[in-house]
């Protein structure tokens, strides 16, 4: 995460990407494997997939957690920092509600 001269481009620069947003928001409803996230966004390719994933876990957003089994598991799940910007996200998510209901005329 790299620090801007405003609050809001930080937020924005962290959180812009191919469905990062997105991401954070199904992590929010619990956490899930990596093959739950590529089928809950199919429009998004496998190598998008895990470059955001990366890039949410660097930023300290997620965190990633490999299971010693075989085959192995991996679970992705919100850090404390993605929990608290959950509410952010959610007013995002309305105010994207409000814009597509104006272009949908």
């Amino acid at each position: 995460m790299k620090k801007s001269y405003c609050p809001i481009d930080t937020f924005i620069n962290t959180i812009k990407g191919k469905r990062k947003g997105t991401i954070i928001l199904h992590l929010f409803q619990g956490d899930k494997r990596y093959s739950e996230l590529v089928k809950l966004m199919p429009d998004i390719s496998e190598r998008m997939m895990t470059k955001q994933l990366k890039e949410l876990e660097t930023d300290g957003l997620i965190t990633r957690t490999v299971f010693p089994e075989v085959p192995p598991r991996v679970e992705y799940s919100l850090t404390k920092l993605g929990h608290q910007i959950h509410p952010v996200l959610k007013g995002m998510y309305k105010g994207g509600l409000l814009f597509e209901e104006s272009i949908a005329v």
